[in-house]
């Protein structure tokens, strides 16, 4: 290793620069490289270079780019996000270093061809359908009947993911969907439809060395209807390390990896437990979003963080720790608030009341009075985030219901409403 062992991370945007970070606490140097010339619209905000050796701007030659990446001479690729996924595949791949490869790189992206994988290696999978049109999504739903999810092939964050109980709601849809752009600017050539799984979603963060799987955070999600939107994701409550259901979606989760060929670095696996037991809702090749690890870290004291600077790093460490218990163990949770607006905000009005609450931590507001706010239907579309941090978890789930109780039509004051 290097003195100032250095690392190439693919797609760093936004939230993703908590990893580089990481990097560079443990005295690495980082070398950024964007997988597009243009910048998808999701992340089209100023982002600051300065941390970054260099930014190399991959145009199509993979040639090319891997000679401008191994002039750096790195000990590691790695995606930033999601859209880095395929090219650090690529890059890590052609380089020989540690690699997942690039035989199920499409797998790690597509949903349906992931789903797909997953079944064919004998693991639980949603039933499921590629569509291109209405008529073909409408005679699915009518042979499954019930409720299904229809969602774009690529995308994140619960962009375009839709809950459909009728055919024509489902057709719908995907006429809307198919030709559309996803979050990423890509175009949305199809779609995929999935039986709607019942069950409580968890978020299992991880980080793989040589295929040994560290679970690194487990989250559980609770869910609302909202806004026409049936199945809402409102909060997310950090888990104990150990349990029973801790160890079943351990097992399941390190499954998942090895289906989809993932040996080495970060990855986010997003899992149901049904009634017969867990199944895959999707899995991302890259860190955990939101800044769930970042707060992780504050929890437990480690974080996939820090377990993906030492896959890279250090990994005979890596392989020594890894089945090492968190050095702390304080609760956390994140609670969106839920606008039913769009249309210009005024204020708050009871905001302050959000941070006396005996586990507030920190705000995160990403809408301001003065600014425009929409509709909560997503993932993105939050506008604030309380994090609640205690070492009593009766706390934190006492403080996340009193949000829920305060967050409604008079939380937000409006100077004007769009038509809806």
């Amino acid at each position: 290793m290097p003195a100032t062992p250095l690392v190439c991370v693919v797609d760093s945007y936004g939230l993703s620069k908590n990893l580089v970070d990481a990097f560079l606490r443990r005295g690495a140097a980082v070398v950024r490289v964007q997988s597009t010339p243009d910048v998808p619209a999701a992340h089209r905000d100023p982002f600051d270079l300065s941390d970054y050796r260099d930014n190399i701007v991959h145009r199509g030659d993979l040639t090319a780019t891997a000679r401008a990446v191994a002039a750096h001479r790195p000990v590691a690729v790695l995606a930033g996000g999601e859209t880095g996924v395929e090219l650090a595949d690529a890059l890590s791949e052609l380089l020989g270093l540690p690699t997942n490869g690039t035989s199920l790189s499409a797998a790690r992206r597509n949903k349906y061809l992931m789903i797909e994988t997953v079944r064919q290696a004998g693991l639980a999978a949603a039933r499921q359908a590629f569509v291109t049109d209405e008529r073909a999504v409408r005679a699915w739903h009518g042979s499954v009947g019930g409720r299904v999810v229809v969602k774009p092939l690529r995308s994140a964050a619960g962009n375009g993911v839709h809950v459909c109980d009728t055919p024509e709601e489902s057709a719908t849809t995907v006429r809307a969907l198919v030709g559309s752009q996803n979050v990423f600017s890509e175009r949305n050539t199809a779609a995929v439809a999935q039986e709607y799984l019942r069950g409580t979603e968890y978020r299992v963060n991880m980080v793989s060395r040589d295929r040994v799987h560290r679970v690194c955070e487990i989250w559980r999600t609770t869910r609302i209807t909202a806004n026409g939107v049936a199945d809402l994701s409102d909060s997310v409550y950090l888990m104990p390390r150990r349990g029973e259901v801790q160890d079943e979606l351990t097992a399941y989760a390190s499954e998942v990896l090895d289906a989809l060929g993932i040996r080495h670095g970060p990855t986010h696996v997003e899992i149901k437990i049904t009634a017969a037991g867990p199944v895959l809702v999707e899995a991302g090749a890259r860190i955990g979003g939101a800044s769930l690890p970042h707060y992780a870290q504050l929890a437990r004291g480690t974080s996939q963080l820090d377990w993906t600077v030492d896959a890279y790093l250090d990994p005979d460490g890596f392989m020594a720790r890894h089945k090492d218990d968190d050095p702390l163990s304080l609760h956390c949770a994140f609670v969106g608030l839920v606008s039913p607006f769009s249309g210009t905000l005024r204020s708050y009005p009871y905001l302050q009341q959000l941070r006396t609450l005996e586990s507030f931590h920190e705000l995160r507001v990403a809408v301001a009075p003065g600014q425009r706010i929409r509709r909560t239907v997503d993932d993105l579309s939050y506008p604030a985030i309380a994090v609640l941090l205690h070492d009593s978890e009766e706390t934190v789930l006492r403080d996340a219901n009193t949000i829920r109780y305060l967050d409604g039509p008079s939380f937000y004051d409006m100077t004007d409403l769009d038509p809806e």
